[in-house]
């Protein structure tokens, strides 16, 4: 847990001698967006493959203080976009403390602490906020309701002995406690229209009122929201009134290249063994030419989860193998991939009339991934001698039992093995794990273009003339 400063204020009259003057929030985040930027510092860690699309539009939507809607197909790094925003905020912000609002003690807005400012005057005890405790998530879901979101009477309140006309008795939502801060609503189409109603007076008055009490409260939240392009027109929608007060909405998008998506799984998948640069790049291309098939729901998307879910099933295949064979590191190889089809069909929809064919049209996708990549790595390079030991009688086996020193072994000396390895990144004095994902996806393009052939039962495939 983050410790406050101890040379921070800790009275109105403190906060007040130090020059802290209320800021609000759109105000906030314009300064320390504009200083990051002036500073050339990124102010948004860990967001891959947006840097000149998505990020120019949202830092400008944010400059210009507006409300901000991503619009994007499932897994395209909507919400860990919007929760980045939190670094955006100070580090550190004074509130009144034990205020139910997180309110600033100079511009308190509940009847409860203006009365104790009043009361207290430069005494009034301030505490301090982390950003992170700034950021307020929702997931909006059907059953949501407008006590959920602004507030409603609370019994127990009455029950003290309160009357119902006291503003007092109300039980705050969860905008309003996130006065001073960021409200981000994911799948904002999910909820139903009479609680979208709600949030117009938060977007365009900045106010909220609890079932007709007089109370209004001028609350200060900068409200960020996700949608699904298909929830737009069909499960859902955002009705017009609210779509308008939302200052900008952003299209995300899935990474633009073979890169970026590498470095998405990079980034997000937890590998429990090894997995080479080669095979990254088989399962980003993968991943993009599943985006391209006529045979999958393109309207659904394919998520960037997916490729992080393969390259970890990747990873647990090779763990696997070195847990049968006793090789060790733990690396995956070509071999590793058949896993991927039968284990992930289920993350992905297919188009109607498909039924029983998708792991036929998944294997065929990743076989397609792996001769682009092996054409990428091995462009120029003559694999012919390759190819002739094999046929002259060296067959290689592989499979899940096949340790790397094997696949090796069956091979005879030759100085292409060497270029194979080096071109997709391990050297020759490398464990034989490790060469050998190399030679395999050689040996594997060849037989993709039926330079090879390959038989294979349930747990081996042979490579050979």
């Amino acid at each position: 847990m983050t410790v406050v400063p101890d040379s921070l204020p800790r009275t109105a009259g403190e906060l007040r001698a130090a020059g802290y003057t209320p800021r609000p929030i759109a105000q906030e985040i314009h300064d320390n967006l504009l200083t990051a930027l002036r500073e050339g510092r990124d102010a948004w860690p860990g967001i891959v493959g947006f840097s000149r699309t998505v990020l120019p539009q949202l830092e400008r939507a944010l400059l210009a203080g507006h409300d901000v809607v991503l619009l994007g197909e499932r897994g395209q790094g909507k919400t860990r976009l919007l929760r980045t925003l939190a670094g955006l905020l100070d580090e550190w912000t004074p509130v009144i403390e034990g205020s139910e609002l997180g309110e600033h003690p100079l511009d308190p807005i509940t009847p409860a602490s203006i009365r104790r400012a009043a009361e207290l005057g430069d005494d009034l005890p301030v505490a301090w906020r982390h950003r992170s405790e700034r950021y307020t998530e929702k997931l909006a879901t059907p059953d949501t309701s407008v006590g959920d979101l602004i507030g409603d009477v609370d019994p127990v309140k009455v029950a003290e002995g309160r009357s119902l006309g006291d503003p007092e008795t109300i039980h705050f939502g969860l905008v309003p406690r996130a006065h001073r801060g960021i409200v981000a609503i994911n799948e904002l189409p999910d909820l139903a229209e009479r609680i979208q109603v709600a949030l117009l007076n938060v977007m365009e008055e900045r106010d909220i009122q609890v079932r007709g009490y007089t109370l209004r409260l001028p609350l200060d939240v900068l409200l960020v929201a996700t949608a699904n392009p298909e929830d737009y027109t069909n499960r859902g929608r955002i009705i017009t009134p609210l779509k308008d007060r939302f200052g900008a909405e952003i299209r995300t998008h899935y990474p633009l290249d073979v890169e970026a998506e590498v470095a998405v799984v990079k980034q997000e998948a937890h590998l429990v063994a090894e997995v080479g640069e080669p095979l990254l790049e088989v399962l980003a291309r993968f991943v993009r030419n599943l985006r391209e098939s006529p045979v999958i729901d393109q309207r659904s998307g394919v998520s960037a989860r997916f490729a992080v879910a393969a390259a970890e099933t990747v990873a647990a295949a090779a763990l696997r193998r070195s847990a049968l064979t006793g090789e060790e590191p733990a690396v995956a190889r070509p071999v590793d991939l058949d896993a991927v089809p039968a284990v992930l069909r289920g993350k992905i929809e297919f188009e109607p009339g498909e039924e029983g064919r998708e792991v036929e049209h998944l294997v065929h996708l990743m076989r397609r991934a792996v001769a682009e990549t092996a054409r990428d790595r091995f462009a120029g390079l003559d694999l012919h001698p390759l190819a002739d030991a094999v046929a002259d009688g060296h067959l290689v086996a592989t499979g899940e039992r096949v340790p790397g020193k094997d696949v090796l072994a069956a091979l005879p000396e030759l100085p292409v093995l060497h270029e194979v390895a080096q071109r997709a990144g391990v050297s020759s004095d490398e464990p034989a794990g490790r060469i050998a994902a190399a030679v395999e996806l050689a040996l594997e393009s060849l037989f993709l273009a039926r330079r090879l052939a390959k038989d294979s039962d349930e747990n081996t495939t042979v490579y050979g003339q």
